[in-house]
């Protein structure tokens, strides 16, 4: 297992640790009901430099990103983040990624899953044949983020850069915590707010940013958060997880990822998925909240009322803001609507549930 730069921290103020991608990562330290109302309410610290960060550069990275990704990555500008995915041969996903513009048509960086960080390098490697210049910068980049209505507040002092007014899916450069080119980013994954911060771990540099975070919101009482809120946190948003909502199998227009699928331009599985927008797709992923007691777990069975299959469960959690138990899965299309009632397979009973909008919170 690999440790983060991070570890000792999270062991010595008592996280529960487990494995995670490889890595030995916080799962939770006070619970996470609690760690998920600090970051809903105020700020929360997220060591997330598990993730995998990879930089494009020359003439042709543009080209190369264009052809690999599903969105349309021409238009970023510098300092611009964009949400896509990496789709496969097959019409389904690699995965899913950000793409950061750090040189307009020069320099990009792409952020991926940590569990698909070796996929994603031989997945795109095989489609450089224009000598773009590819650097895996993962296991020098450290990234935290700080998420909550608060987080931005309790940073401001600690950098020289505008992080109150930074918009959502831009990013600067600047000093923070007395660290040199550090890249301060606002893509969240909680939808509380707040910024991600990347830098290379350069002798104390992680101790230090580390140390100044804590310092400057102690008086609002920031807390360490693990990986447990963190996914309840972005389930209460319909944010897909990829391994459990999206995957090498399904599509993004399944998946309601239609907007990150331009047909503007050529890439993997163009094909597929122009005739999927065309004819409709036989499934699609869908949010829902439990009628009755039970809490929908990854790959439950969803049951019509008859009891035929219509589906499978990809996420479920008993939901800390909402207080019910919500989900998400896919159902054949039919199935889709808001306000259709479903039923969850759980323990060999079946558990009525509503499709609903999402985001839930």
């Amino acid at each position: 297992m690999k440790d983060t730069p991070f570890t000792k921290k999270h062991i010595a103020l008592g996280a529960k640790m487990a494995e995670f991608a490889g890595y030995n990562m916080p799962i939770s330290y006070s619970g996470i009901n609690d760690e998920h109302a600090a970051v809903r309410t105020n700020a929360g610290v997220f060591d997330v430099s598990h993730m995998g960060e990879f930089v494009l550069k020359g003439d042709n990275a543009l080209e190369l990103i264009q052809r690999v990704t599903s969105n349309d990555a021409s238009k970023l500008t510098t300092g611009k983040a964009q949400y896509s995915c990496l789709p496969n041969n097959t019409g389904g996903i690699v995965d899913d990624l950000l793409v950061y513009c750090l040189d307009e048509n020069k320099s990009y960086m792409l952020v991926v899953n940590a569990s698909n960080i070796d996929k994603d390098w031989e997945w795109i490697s095989e489609h450089n044949d224009n000598n773009v210049e590819m650097h895996n910068i993962s296991d020098k980049t450290c990234l935290l983020a700080i998420q909550g209505p608060n987080a931005s507040k309790i940073l401001q002092s600690l950098t020289n850069v505008d992080i109150l007014n930074l918009k959502y899916y831009t990013f600067v450069r600047g000093t923070f915590a007395g660290v040199d080119n550090v890249l301060i980013s606002a893509t969240g994954y909680t939808g509380a707010g707040g910024v991600e911060i990347y830098f290379e771990d350069k002798g104390n540099d992680a101790t230090q940013i580390w140390d100044a975070i804590f310092a400057a919101g102690a008086a609002q009482n920031i807390k360490p958060i693990g990986l447990g809120a963190r996914d309840t946190l972005r389930l209460e948003m319909g944010f897909c997880l990829y391994g459990n909502d999206i995957d090498d199998t399904t599509s993004p227009l399944e998946a309601g990822l239609g907007w990150i699928t331009k047909f503007t331009k050529d890439f993997t599985s163009k094909a597929i998925f122009e005739e999927q927008k065309s004819v409709g797709v036989a499934q699609k992923l869908v949010g829902f909240e439990m009628s009755e007691k039970g809490i929908a777990r990854h790959d439950y069975i969803i049951k019509d009322f008859e009891g035929g299959i219509i589906g499978r469960v990809t996420s479920g959690t008993q939901s800390p803001s909402l207080s019910k138990a919500i989900g998400m899965g896919y159902v054949d299309t039919k199935y889709a609507a808001i306000g259709t009632e479903i039923y969850i397979s759980i323990r060999n009973t079946l558990l009525k549930a509503k499709v609903v909008k999402m985001p839930f919170a």
